[in-house]
């Protein structure tokens, strides 16, 4: 008998604001994707849980290009067939579809491209986050810190406004990032110039953190 795959989640709330988003602003809107328009993230998005054949391409470089036609096919389907796929969530087959992998696969991943949205846009603002949130993003990230800052050359910590921290990288110097934790997730996924976070130490230490190439 099939389970359903997950109660009310984060990733649930964030996945129905992003396609509410994209409907406001339409397929031709920008994003912090570069070269992507909001019908590109939302072809992304797609095939990301119905195309487990073109996954592979998103961190293996020579399978980078069947990945892209993928999504390119994909990117000719009505904007509105592609948000209400978005919508409905991964199928029963996808892997995503299987119990607790939308909330531990998708919860960072849509958060993310919700704020991509969110950001190309003028005059943004960082949304208000309530403390359950801000605590699931804070454990999400403690989880991937190592990952995802590894190749910043210099000693890394993240640090709440409230003072917790998360040593993201061993290291001296040592750098530390504050910012609340969807800020510090944005940053640590590639959109530093988007993200609300100040870096304080040595500053060739400091130069090093802002030059890393960061993300998968």
């Amino acid at each position: 008998m099939w389970v359903p795959a997950d109660p009310p989640s984060l990733a649930r709330a964030e996945r129905l604001a992003l396609c509410t988003l994209l409907e406001e602003v339409g397929p031709d809107a920008p994003t912090l994707c570069e070269g992507w328009t909001t019908a590109d993230l939302a072809a992304h998005l797609v095939v990301r849980e119905r195309r487990p054949d073109s996954g592979p391409g998103l961190v293996v470089k020579p399978l980078a290009g069947w990945t892209e036609r993928v999504r390119t096919g994909a990117r000719g389907r009505p904007y509105a067939e592609l948000i209400a796929l978005i919508r409905s969530g991964p199928p029963r087959w996808s892997p995503f579809g299987l119990p607790g992998a939308d909330r531990a696969a998708n919860t960072v991943e849509l958060f993310v491209h919700h704020e991509d949205v969110r950001r190309a846009r003028p005059r943004w603002e960082p949304r208000p986050l309530s403390s359950d949130v801000e605590h699931e993003l804070w454990r999400r990230l403690g989880r991937s810190a190592r990952m995802l800052f590894r190749r910043v050359p210099v000693g890394l910590v993240l640090r709440r406004p409230e003072g917790a921290t998360i040593t993201a990288r061993k290291g001296t110097p040592t750098v530390t990032m504050t910012g609340r934790p969807g800020e510090l997730l944005l940053y640590a996924s590639g959109r530093q110039d988007h993200a609300r976070v100040e870096l304080e130490g040595d500053p060739v230490a400091v130069r090093g953190v802002a030059e890393a190439r960061l993300g998968i």
